[in-house]
């Protein structure tokens, strides 16, 4: 059996994001002024965890998020990231580029809640949701050393990945990161930085809490399992995985925003 963390942050804000203009796959934005910070406080929150891999999507907005977090880190500097077009936003088609009210008057107009709509030319949910276990099953295969990939995780002599987690995410503060008896956290096989988007994220962790029954802390609410995650939210779940057994899950935060204090008006 193999354990490792899985960090997922939703990109920085970018202008369309704050006039709620759908950008998808179609509309790549850069980031704003306010998404730069928003990636320098998270790397700065994150910056004494010790990541061995990085995956982005191939749009702007999440290369200039994960560069901006992972220059801030003591010892992932110069990491190299994987571009993955499996972390791409939910292609919205047609309603790319408009603003969200259209959407939803499109929705509206076929008879249907706009989250589960799809607007011509767009992805369904459940294509969303395909790619999202396509990706996390390549993680796990990845970390079992089935993919082929034999290289060598990069680490730094005398850093545990799961102790210097354990100091970002305590004991009982915000998760359920398990102590072995002796109170030392568990070490990772690898500790692996993703960086996405809201509309992908959301149906990756439903995929995660409903077909993989990921266990939840229990300081964890309905609003932060039912939300888009804010831009630049942090979740972290420690995955199990054993070759033949359906991975364990366990989630130490979702959606968390403590970083943003003061960098970013709350929404």
């Amino acid at each position: 059996m193999s354990r490792f963390a899985l960090t997922v942050i939703r990109h920085g804000e970018t202008r369309l994001n704050k006039e709620k203009i759908i950008q998808g796959q179609g509309v790549d934005e850069p980031l704003s002024e306010t998404g730069f910070k928003q990636a320098a406080a998270a790397g700065q929150f994150l910056n004494g965890v010790h990541f061995t891999h990085a995956f982005c999507s191939d749009l702007t907005r999440t290369k200039q998020t994960i560069h901006g977090i992972l220059e801030k880190n003591r010892f992932c500097k110069d990491m190299a990231v994987k571009c993955d077009p499996r972390l791409r936003e939910r292609k919205y088609g047609v309603a790319e580029g408009k603003p969200l009210s259209e959407l939803r008057a499109m929705a509206k107009a076929a008879g249907e809640e706009c989250p589960v709509f799809t607007p011509p030319g767009g992805e369904t949910l459940e294509q969303v949701k395909i790619r999202g276990k396509d990706f996390f099953d390549f993680i796990c295969q990845l970390i079992l050393g089935k993919t082929g990939q034999r290289e060598s995780f990069p680490r730094t002599p005398g850093i545990s990945l799961g102790s210097c987690l354990a100091e970002v995410f305590p004991v009982g503060k915000r998760g359920s990161l398990e102590l072995h008896p002796d109170g030392v956290a568990p070490d990772l096989a690898a500790s692996i930085l993703v960086v996405s988007h809201g509309g992908y994220m959301k149906s990756l962790f439903g995929y995660l809490l409903s077909d993989l029954k990921c266990s939840l802390p229990a300081t964890l609410g309905k609003s932060e399992l039912s939300s888009v995650s804010a831009n630049t939210g942090i979740s972290v779940f420690i995955v199990d995985c054993e070759e033949g057994h359906k991975p364990a899950i366990q989630c130490v935060c979702m959606n968390l925003q403590e970083h943003l204090n003061g960098v970013t008006e709350k929404h």
